[in-house]
């Protein structure tokens, strides 16, 4: 029985992988900081999933996210779908500082933590890190500042720990999934260009993780967007207003 671990599993792309899985029979660890959506899981699945709180930005993230591995008696893969970010014009210090304290700091110690796990594992058959990134990380948004920013921290992140992985002979698979915008709670309240509904959003997320794919760009369209958005030099790059962002 295959096994995964989801950090940020009480709603959105997070949540639905962790139904999905477990519908399919595999055991499922789950967590987020909100208990009650974590506990509702639990009762539909009472046999295939156990979860832990965990605030990734707390002291106790790295010792609470292994006892959670524990609960499942192992972790073939493990999903980083934690994250927040606004629209933030106004560079209110308190928006940013939340969304460096999760998607930077909270990010990087439980990616870390679950690179060591694998790193300690004498296991046979690669394990998986996968994290749900964003198209954002591809330029400085600059109504989203520290949101894209910290989005490309991710992908260099993941980038130098694929890197590390090879020179230190550790079996792990690593995963950056770039969504585009994704009908959930975190966009709510406002129409974005090439949304994409959570159904269309998640099989693909799933097949991408599962296929072991390095960089997944989802959908098709956001990766021709994203291509030229790359072709896009920075004195033209500075007057180009993304205001559905």
């Amino acid at each position: 029985m295959k096994k995964i671990v989801i950090i940020g599993a009480s709603s959105g792309m997070g949540r639905r992988v962790a139904d999905d899985f477990a519908r399919l029979g595999w055991r499922v660890g789950i967590a987020a900081r909100r208990e009650e959506p974590l506990k509702e899981l639990k009762e539909k699945y009472p046999d295939r999933i156990e979860y832990l709180t965990i605030d990734v930005e707390a002291p106790d993230a790295v010792d609470r996210f292994y006892q959670l591995i524990e609960l499942i008696d192992g972790m073939d893969y493990m999903l980083y779908a934690a994250g927040c970010g606004w629209r933030n014009p106004e560079l209110d210090t308190s928006v940013d500082d939340r969304t460096v304290m999760t998607n930077v700091l909270g990010f990087t110690r439980i990616v870390n933590a679950a690179y060591k796990y694998y790193k300690n594992t004498a296991n046979r058959t690669p394990g998986h890190i996968a994290v749900i990134t964003s198209v954002a990380g591809t330029k400085g948004i600059g109504i989203s500042a520290t949101y894209s920013a910290s989005k490309r921290y991710q992908w260099t992140y993941l980038q130098a720990l694929d890197q590390l992985a090879h020179q230190q002979h550790v079996n792990v698979v690593i995963t950056d999934i770039r969504p585009g915008f994704v009908d959930t709670a975190l966009i709510a309240g406002h129409t974005y260009p090439l949304e994409m509904s959570l159904d269309y959003v998640a099989p693909r997320l799933e097949r991408a993780m599962l296929a072991g794919r390095r960089v997944a760009v989802i959908d098709s369209r956001w990766a021709v967007v994203t291509a030229l958005w790359r072709l896009v030099p920075a004195c033209l790059w500075r007057h180009i207003e993304l205001t559905g962002w």
